[in-house]
């Protein structure tokens, strides 16, 4: 196989998914994952992967899920599969009645986030747990496909009293001027982002953690959204308008850019 396949190739520790493997993921689903993009066999922030992945298994679970296994199991999947640019999502669950863990790898073609403006619906909802990744959440997808029946791009999740915490499947940024600032609450931190805010903090561009709430977005003259597939600007959230800065999104996606790769 030397072309991405149509659809996800997935391997189980290591080996191709069986029929008995799938039934895991489709009737228990507890557990989690994480998303990459590989580009060349490379990949932005594997260790935050790495590490977000042990982190989870050991509070989910108790087991860790060792960093140098995942990096092995990433690679024989992208060996399987003969392709060296692909999506990359790795799951870990403890199927019903067992004491061992399993660790899913799925491959498929490489995605890229649109650069087109987007625009955002708030919705009240809060995921709970949400330090942790994990797949299947309904109320992410109940409120993001709500807001494209709406005329929306994206949800924009948000607590009591308008407070924004991230979105449906991406975190927000904001831009009031001077600096970059990020929702201060209860959200996933995620690997785009975490890259972000320890690069910006090597350059000019501020970047700092602060409440931000509905009635309050007039505050922020422009905005963006990051997730695996990269960053792009937001026209506007409810009736709230933003400026498209090109120039501020330029050097936020330089410093995505300058985030180091390492090798699967």
């Amino acid at each position: 196989m030397t072309t991405p396949p149509a659809t996800p190739y997935a391997e189980f520790d290591g080996r191709p998914a069986t029929a008995e493997d799938l039934r895991i993921p489709a009737f228990a689903g507890y557990g989690h994952f994480t998303a990459m993009q590989v580009r060349d066999r490379t990949v932005r922030g594997l260790d935050l992967h790495l590490a977000r992945l042990d982190a989870a298994s050991r509070e989910l679970f108790g087991p860790p899920l060792p960093g140098d296994r995942v990096r092995e199991l990433i690679g024989h999947a992208l060996d399987s599969t003969g392709i060296r640019d692909a999506s990359v999502r790795v799951h870990g669950f403890m199927p019903p009645g067992s004491a061992e863990t399993v660790t899913m790898v799925t491959v498929r073609g490489p995605a890229d986030m649109t650069r087109e403006p987007r625009t955002l619906m708030s919705v009240p909802y809060a995921r709970p747990v949400p330090h942790i990744k994990r797949p299947g959440e309904f109320g992410q997808t109940y409120y993001g496909q709500l807001a494209g029946r709406s005329g929306f791009d994206e949800a924009l999740l948000t607590l009591p009293g308008g407070v924004v915490t991230e979105g449906a499947i991406t975190n927000i940024g904001f831009w009031d001027g001077t600096s970059v600032v990020w929702p201060d609450a209860p959200a996933l931190t995620g690997i785009t982002m975490a890259l972000l805010e320890d690069g910006l903090g090597r350059t000019d561009l501020p970047s700092a953690r602060r409440q931000v709430t509905l009635d309050g977005l007039g505050a922020y003259r422009s905005a963006f959204l990051s997730n695996s597939q990269g960053i792009a600007p937001v026209r506007g959230i409810d009736g709230t308008g933003f400026a498209v800065d090109e120039d501020l999104m330029q050097r936020i996606r330089q410093v995505y850019e300058d985030a180091p790769r390492s090798t699967v």
